[in-house]
């Protein structure tokens, strides 16, 4: 009996106590407010991914003339680089908002012209380099190869490059921007 005593002792008590109604208040706000930091928290954090799957769904605005450059900075027969900033991109895309086309200036039936090229592969959208010496522009990523005038050489490219409208204003050569899309040809975009 006196064991039996001394495990009574040395169990726990299990019997429910009051619980204080200040406690019960305080226990509940903390609930409240870690719930609403979660929340909060799972907001900040799916922006982001929503509005990556709701951006191909938003009336993207109509083409924007960009200016690249001087027309005196390009020379006659050279392909280069110019960039943009990419006025399609959303407002936390940071460095990934820089983009670029391929410029060459050149003469056509005796005529001062300009061709704008889009960087990116019609494959899967990787940047394509110009090659002067084969006057050719080449996909890295795989094997892609498209003629001086973007159409398909070889690899898997299924298009042509797109090609952006010019237009000279103020001495400034200047291209309509189009959002970019891969595997297909951007609307408004040339061949």
């Amino acid at each position: 009996m006196a064991r039996d005593h001394a495990e009574a002792a040395a169990a726990p008590d299990h019997t429910e106590r009051p619980v204080d109604p200040e406690e019960m208040s305080r226990r509940q706000f903390l609930g409240v407010i870690s719930g609403a930091l979660g929340a909060l928290g799972a907001v900040l954090v799916g922006i982001p991914f929503v509005s990556f799957l709701l951006a191909p769904l938003i009336n993207q605005p109509p083409g924007t003339w960009i200016s690249v450059g001087a027309v005196d900075s390009f020379k006659l027969g050279e392909t280069v680089a110019v960039a943009y900033e990419d006025p399609y991109s959303l407002p936390y895309a940071g460095v990934s908002a820089k983009t670029s086309a391929w410029l060459r200036r050149f003469l056509k039936d005796g005529k001062d012209t300009f061709q704008v090229f889009a960087v990116n592969c019609t494959h899967l959208g990787c940047p394509v380099q110009w090659v002067p010496d084969g006057e050719i522009f080449m996909c890295p990523c795989h094997g892609g190869v498209y003629y001086s005038d973007g159409q398909v050489a070889a690899g898997p490219p299924p298009h042509p490059l797109p090609t952006y409208q010019v237009r000279i204003d103020k001495g400034q050569v200047q291209l309509l921007t189009q959002p970019i899309q891969l595997g297909g040809q951007a609307e408004g975009a040339q061949q």
